[in-house]
């Protein structure tokens, strides 16, 4: 006998005439994170570390998206003045983006990051408009991979002398040197 909950439907009942909850477009919800990177407080110079938790308020930024992606909006407080700090979602880079109120620390592995990818584009583009280029590009990455190859050959042979050396034989001649010593003195 297993105890069912009973809901009775009177026969007039429609579920189209329940109202619909009518909601703001951009509705704030209260959201629990943790600061995604390092960024410095304008108003008073208050470090915020990543990884530092609030208690944010989200919303979705209205007419914005990326490949149908929404972009969020988070507001959170400075810890010391309590200054508002809002940045939003960068679905392009797969990252964040500061809005006002702090400023993003400075970042140099993204810098280097964005300037390896601009140089590995620009030589694609030379590549693909000068045949030669594509080999001149060829032959100076052989002779970097010959460079770094003898680098390791010679620190290979650099290990092998120092591993031929034989520890068990200059410990039995220090052996030797001591008791010598020993002798000596008893003398």
């Amino acid at each position: 006998s297993l105890c069912l909950p009973q809901k009775y439907y009177p026969p007039d009942f429609d579920p189209a005439k329940i109202p619909k909850l009518k909601l703001p477009k951009d509705r704030q919800y209260v959201v629990r994170l943790m600061a995604p990177f390092n960024m410095r407080c304008k108003t008073c110079g208050e470090y915020i570390y990543k990884g530092k938790k609030f208690n944010a308020r989200k919303e979705t930024v209205q007419n914005e998206v990326y490949l149908g992606l929404p972009i969020f909006r988070f507001y959170i407080k400075c810890t010391r003045c309590l200054a508002e700090i809002t940045f939003k979602t960068d679905p392009e880079n797969t990252d964040y983006t500061m809005e006002h109120g702090a400023t993003r620390n400075f970042q140099a592995e993204k810098l280097l990051e964005e300037e390896e990818k601009r140089m590995q584009k620009e030589r694609e583009e030379e590549e693909l408009n000068n045949p030669m280029k594509v080999l001149e590009n060829r032959t100076k990455d052989s002779k970097l991979e010959m460079e770094v190859l003898e680098n390791l050959q010679e620190l290979k042979e650099l290990n092998q002398r120092q591993a031929n050396v034989d520890f068990e034989a200059m410990l039995k001649q220090y052996k030797e040197y001591e008791e010598e010593q020993k002798r000596r003195e008893q003398e």
